[in-house]
């Protein structure tokens, strides 16, 4: 046996039990730790109804997962539907489509379990499978065959285990290595023309990968997918060759006595769960070491782990080690932190978010202030414990920062990150073992300690400033040619009560009205500083074709659905909260800004808001136009702040852009409003009452128009509002490059 080979059998089994007698109605897949795949028909096999049912099952309780250890250890824990893909009849086939069913776990899997690690599945792959129930002796082996519409044909010999009843739904490793290539369905039984039976004898067929990935995306199950682990390298294209070669010379000042070299790769094989050679096997090659370390994404790291401290004073090892790492980081497999590195800050991390779930958020923000954020910390939201493995790998592949004045390794992002979280963090014992990760990280890798330590003191002069609350967000919503309607771009800002602007960075697709409600309510929710109430206000920044948009009425979604996973303890008495929502008119006061006009006007808008006394203007009579409007702007309103806009859409449509144009700060009208005996709808409203009370009073309308007092009235208000003291993030302006 060579070194570095994977073991044929998995460390652990997942199982769908049967409500009626508690027994494996199939295999499973444990995506990651909050997270299950099967076949639907086994979820029907395990209700105990039609193996091809397509009815969604409205199962009142959880359903029974068992795990099972390849060491003895067992447990058994409790999943909900929560994707739902049918098994889909095919005419004149033998075989179905469809047939997934992804559950959530209520708690997470047992701590020796392990998520399967997936790669494509290929014709000609020896793969091997396990009944549910997980007894070692049940293994099936297969061969991966002809692959049409999205499954895979299997054929086994004549020998051993057949797949069969209790297979379907597991995972079928490919034998050898540790991956998973796809889920066993059934076996072919056909008396038809085409197969007879004796055709048929060990011939079933498989969902791969390739298929599933599919499936779960177009079903909108984008975020299921993002979180499954994929082979990052092929073993049969392995690395590069030069990358190989570049590698050698260093392995061999570090590594040249083969004594050594086995001790280490001895507890690299462990790490990576490889079966260790025995019976006194020769050391590996240096060229067999490279290959696995720019194969396997931790495998450098872990390996460097146990080498710093052998070379901690040999200055020319320790560079050697120190110029190895540097090949890892040009690598694009490559990560940054060991197995028990990873293993470790994603347990410390999650403890920061069950304590203060906008810490995190907060840390990235000033901690990698000149960088693109992951979204889910670029919306400046509160990641949940179940997001914290996805933002560690996804900062493992940004750059290091620039050099230090102690000219030494840079910092990478992610101890950046972990220092400033640590400076916040209220717990001392929770910061120092933040701290003490660094600082192990920062040695392994060569960081000189007055580099790492002017990171901390950046981390804690920045926590030890209290921040300015933020007061007020800002969007700007840019519609597209060609992208169906409704669908903008969005910018996002905040506004501090210092007056300063921050941005915020936002996916650059075209997104529906609800992803910006939702979008805009995580980003309010997440600025919210320590003892601080969260933003109130929104405004609005469009064009003038959009004064018109019904923003205020885009659904913003609900923190409990979006909490879900830090929930899992009450669903008993929360069963579903996924389509609780609020309209982002009731939650924030919501105005419209139109800079078009203002960046025209900003000296009239200004001098409009100075005047001694604000005085409002209500044109409600049919016969006032273009020219009439003007007139009063321009002589006895000339001090207007606040137009209130009556009548029908034709007449407003031609005075709204007159008052924008005329230097109006504040113009409301409504919406919905056919004509001018309309007008009396906005009564609720008090239009000329309180000017400063006005977005509160406008809040509260919106409040029962959208909530539970809808019928109260059919009016939409509408409002602009500019405010001189708010800037707007001025657009780029291109020069012409000769």
């Amino acid at each position: 046996m060579g070194w570095f080979s994977r073991r044929s059998a998995p460390g652990s089994h997942t199982a769908l039990l049967r409500t009626s007698d508690s027994r494996a109605a199939g295999g499973a897949v444990l995506l990651s730790t909050r997270r299950i795949l099967t076949c639907a028909h086994v979820v029907n096999d395990a209700l105990g109804r039609a193996l091809l049912s397509t009815e969604h099952p409205e199962h009142g309780g959880a359903f029974a997962v068992s795990f099972r250890g390849a060491d003895a250890a067992a447990g058994v824990g409790t999943g909900r539907v929560s994707l739902w893909l049918p098994p889909q009849q095919r005419a004149g086939s033998p075989v179905w489509g469809g047939d997934l069913a992804v559950l959530d776990l209520d708690e997470p899997a047992p701590d020796w379990t392990r998520p399967v690690v997936w790669q494509d599945m290929l014709e000609g792959m020896e793969l091997r499978a396990w009944h549910g129930g997980g007894a070692a002796i049940t293994y099936a082996n297969t061969v991966a065959g002809l692959q049409h519409d999205g499954c895979c044909y299997l054929d086994g010999s004549l020998s051993g285990a057949a797949i069969g009843p209790g297979y379907s739904g597991g995972p079928l490793w490919v034998r050898s290595d540790a991956t998973v290539a796809g889920l066993a369905v059934a076996q072919v039984m056909s008396d038809g023309p085409a197969l007879k039976a004796q055709d048929t004898v060990r011939r079933g067929w498989a969902v791969p990968w390739q298929t599933i990935r599919e499936e779960m995306t177009r079903a909108g199950a984008g975020d299921v997918v993002a979180e499954c682990q994929v082979v990052r390298r092929g073993r049969a294209t392995g690395p590069a060759e030069t990358s190989v070669q570049a590698m050698a010379p260093l392995l061999r000042t570090l590594l040249d006595d083969p004594v050594r070299r086995t001790d280490h790769c001895r507890d690299l094989s462990f790490a990576l769960e490889c079966d260790v050679p025995t019976g006194g096997a020769q050391a590996p090659t240096l060229d067999e070491v490279a290959t696995v370390l720019l194969t396997e994404d931790r495998a450098l790291a872990t390996l460097s782990e146990s080498l710093a401290p052998a070379v901690e004073h040999d200055p020319p090892r320790r560079r050697a080690l120190s110029a190895l790492l540097a090949l890892g980081r040009v690598e694009d497999h490559v990560r940054l932190l060991s197995f028990a590195e990873h293993r470790q800050l994603v347990g410390f991390l999650q403890t920061s978010v069950r304590t203060d779930p906008g810490l995190i958020a907060r840390a990235a923000r000033e901690a990698l202030r000149f960088m693109n954020l992951p979204i889910v910390l670029s919306q400046a939201s509160r990641p949940t414990v179940a997001d914290v493995d996805a933002i560690i790998l996804d900062l493992e592949d940004y750059p290091d920062g620039g050099l230090t004045t102690a000219q030494s390794v840079p910092v990478p992002a992610l101890l950046r990150l972990t220092e400033f979280a640590a400076a916040a963090t209220a717990d001392t014992t929770h910061r120092a073992r933040l701290r003490a990760w660094c600082d192990r990280v920062a040695d392994r890798l060569d960081i000189s300690p007055p580099a790492l330590a002017e990171r901390r003191a950046d981390a804690e002069t920045w926590a030890a400033h209290r921040p300015s609350p933020v007061t007020r967000v800002g969007t700007r919503l840019t519609p597209a040619d060609g992208e169906p309607a409704g669908r903008f771009r969005c910018e996002i800002w905040l506004w501090h009560r210092d007056g300063t602007r921050v941005g915020v960075t936002t996916p650059k697709a075209f997104l529906t009205p609800e992803e910006i409600g939702r979008l805009l309510r995580r980003t309010a929710e997440g600025s919210r500083a320590a003892g601080e109430p969260a933003p109130t206000q929104v405004d609005v920044v469009v064009g003038p074709a959009h004064l018109e948009i019904d923003v205020d009425g885009w659904e913003t979604g609900s923190e409990l659905a979006d909490g879900l996973p830090e929930l899992s303890g009450l669903r008993d008495v929360l069963p579903d909260v996924s389509g609780l929502s609020v309209a982002l008119g009731s939650r924030y006061q919501v105005a419209l800004r139109c800079p078009d006009f203002t960046v025209r006007t900003a000296d009239e808008v200004q001098r409009r808001w100075a005047a001694d006394t604000p005085h409002s203007l209500v044109v409600g009579d049919p016969s006032v136009d273009i020219q009439h409007l003007y007139e009063l702007l321009s002589t006895t309103h000339r001090d207007t702040v606040r137009v209130v806009l009556h009548g029908p859409p034709q007449q407003r449509s031609r005075l709204l852009p007159v008052c924008l144009a005329m230097g109006v700060p504040v113009v409301l009208w409504d919406r919905a409003a056919t004509s001018h005996d309309d007008a009396p709808r906005l009564d609720h409203l008090d239009p000329t009452g309180p000017l400063d009370k006005l977005p509160q009073r406008l809040q509260n309308l919106r409040s029962a128009i959208y909530g539970a007092e809808a019928g109260l009235s059919t009016a939409r208000p509408a409002l602009v509002w500019h405010d001189t003291e708010l800037s707007l993030p001025e657009p780029l302006q291109f020069a012409d490059p000769a």
